[in-house]
C-alpha cells in the first residue's frame, strides 16, 4: 500500500534531483520525501474517515463499554489493534487524536498509542525469519504489555488532564461548533452532508495545527538517518555492561525509523556481537521514543504527558533490556 511513497520519493530524489541512493544525502533526501508525503497523506485521509464515522456513530455506547468493567477489555483491544496497524510512530499519531475526540479513555488510546510504532505483521514476519518464532513471540508479548500497561498507569492519573486544550475538551463534554453545536457522538442522526462537513472542517483544523511539525520533525530524522554514524553504535554499546542498556535508549531518541526499518539493524548489530537485550532496548527506543515523534505529539500533549510517557518507556525498555541480557 505504501509503495507508491517509495515510488514518489525514488523520482523526486534520484532522478529529479539526481542524488544517488548510496550517499549519505541520497538516503536522507529520500527518507525525508518518503515518510513526509506518507505521514501527510495519512494524516488527512485518517482524521477524514474517522471523523466522518464518528459523525454518524453513537459514541456514548463504544465509551459506557469501555468503561468500568469493561475497561481491563478496552486496554487488550487498544493494544491489539495498535499491533495490527501498520503505522510507525507518527503516522500513529492521527488515529490517537481520532479516539480522543471520540471521547475514548485515554488510557485505552495510550496502549494504541505505545503499542502500534512496535509491532506490525511485517516485523513479526521479519523477526521470525532472522531471529525465530520464540524471540518473535517474547517481542510481541512485550510491546503489548508496554502499551497495556502504560494504559493502566495514565488512567490512574486522570491523563486527560494533560492534553492540549483543543483536545482535552473531548473529556470535558464541550460541544463541536462545526456541527451547529451537535456533538459528534449525539443521539440525533446527521445527513451524508453534514457528517462530510463536520468531517472535513475536523480535518482541516487538525492538520493546520501539527503539518509544519511533521516536516520539522521528520526532517530532523532524515538528517540523522543519513548521517548517524552506526559503527559508533556498534562499538560503544557491544561490551553488555549494565549501563549500556540505558545508553543505548537514549542513543536511539534522535533516530526516526519503523519498526519494519529497525529489524534489519537489529539483526545487524547482533551478529556484530551487541548483546541480545541491549540491542532490544536500542532498537525499541528508536521506534518508541523517537525525538521526532514527541515533536509531533507536543503539539497535542502537554509537556507533563510527554514527559511521563516519555520517562515510562525509557525506564520499561531498560528493565526489558536487563532482563535479556540476564537471561540470554
Amino acid at each position: 500500500m505504501f509503495e507508491v511513497f517509495t515510488l514518489l520519493a525514488d523520482w523526486l530524489a534520484y532522478s529529479v534531483m539526481g542524488l544517488t541512493p548510496d550517499t549519505s544525502v541520497g538516503i536522507g533526501v529520500h527518507f525525508f520525501i518518503e515518510d513526509t508525503s506518507k505521514i501527510l497523506v495519512l494524516l488527512v485521509v485518517l482524521i477524514y474517515v474517522i471523523s466522518f464515522l464518528r459523525a454518524a456513530l453513537k459514541t456514548e455506547k463504544v465509551r459506557d463499554y469501555l468503561q468500568g468493567k469493561n475497561r481491563a477489555v478496552g486496554y487488550l483491544l487498544g493494544s491489539l489493534f495498535g499491533a495490527i496497524t501498520p503505522f510507525c510512530s507518527c503516522s500513529s499519531i492521527p488515529l490517537f487524536m481520532g479516539f480522543v475526540s471520540a471521547r475514548i479513555p485515554i488510557g485505552i488510546t495510550i496502549a494504541f498509542l505505545i503499542t502500534s510504532p512496535l509491532i506490525n505483521e511485517v516485523v513479526i514476519i521479519m523477526l521470525g525469519s532472522i531471529l525465530g518464532l520464540k524471540f518473535t513471540l517474547m517481542y510481541i508479548v512485550i510491546g503489548m504489555a508496554l502499551g497495556i500497561f502504560a494504559g493502566v498507569l495514565l488512567d490512574l492519573l486522570k491523563a486527560h488532564r494533560w492534553l492540549q486544550p483543543f483536545l482535552a475538551k473531548a473529556y470535558q463534554g464541550d460541544l463541536h461548533p462545526q456541527t451547529n453545536n451537535q456533538d459528534a457522538s449525539s443521539n440525533i442522526a446527521m445527513t451524508y452532508q453534514q457528517r462530510h462537513t463536520f468531517a472535513v472542517n475536523e480535518t482541516s483544523t487538525i492538520v493546520s495545527r501539527i503539518w509544519k511539525w511533521v516536516i520539522i520533525g521528520v526532517g530532523i530524522g532524515a538528517f540523522i538517518h543519513g548521517f548517524v554514524p552506526a559503527q559508533w553504535f556498534e562499538n560503544t554499546l557491544a561490551d553488555g555492561q549494565w549501563w549500556t542498556v540505558p545508553l543505548a535508549t537514549l542513543s536511539a531518541i534522535p533516530i526516526y525509523t519503523n519498526a519494519s526499518g529497525v529489524v534489519p539493524i537489529m539483526a545487524s548489530l547482533i551478529d556484530k556481537g551487541m548483546p541480545l537485550g541491549t540491542t532490544l532496548a536500542f532498537c525499541m527506543g528508536a521506534v518508541a521514543v523517537s525525538l521526532p515523534e514527541f515533536m509531533m505529539l507536543k503539539q497535542v500533549m502537554q509537556y507533563r504527558l510527554l514527559s511521563l510517557i516519555a520517562g515510562y518507556l525509557f525506564i520499561a525498555i531498560s528493565i526489558v533490556g536487563w532482563l535479556f541480557n540476564a537471561y540470554y
